[in-house]
């Protein structure tokens, strides 16, 4: 019979650096998509007051990037659109496809999230 004994204080230092990762990621991939310039913008309202990290759910491992902005779900799910493109020379719909893993930044959030996990580990 074999015994498995657990570093409580390891497996504790892992959770605390993954939740905190996942905070920093949310917010990268944020600050990646403003920067980015692939949402819609006329006034600015809806991309720098109306779109945030929402970590209620970061101790379940989930971090959600929620616009609040009325026609934010009209102009995502319309890419066919004709978007300005002063402001935002990107800008059209379905701006986050680009972070999905067949998408141009596919590797995006994980290779932040592995990043920011080591330091948090200290590596």
């Amino acid at each position: 019979m074999a015994v498995i004994n657990f570093n409580d204080d390891a497996l504790n230092k892992l959770g605390d650096a993954s939740v905190k990762a996942l905070a920093k990621t949310g917010q990268a991939v944020l600050t990646d998509l403003v920067q980015s310039g692939t949402m819609p913008f006329d006034t600015g309202e809806m991309q720098n007051n109306r779109t945030a990290v929402d970590y209620s759910k970061l101790r379940q491992g989930s971090v959600i990037i929620r616009t609040t902005a009325p026609q934010a779900r009209r102009l995502y799910y319309h890419p066919e659109y004709n978007f300005q493109q002063g402001k935002n020379a990107n800008a059209g719909g379905r701006w986050f496809d680009s972070y999905l893993p067949d998408g141009k930044k596919g590797g995006f959030v994980q290779k932040v999230f592995s990043k920011l996990m080591r330091r948090e580990l200290g590596k």
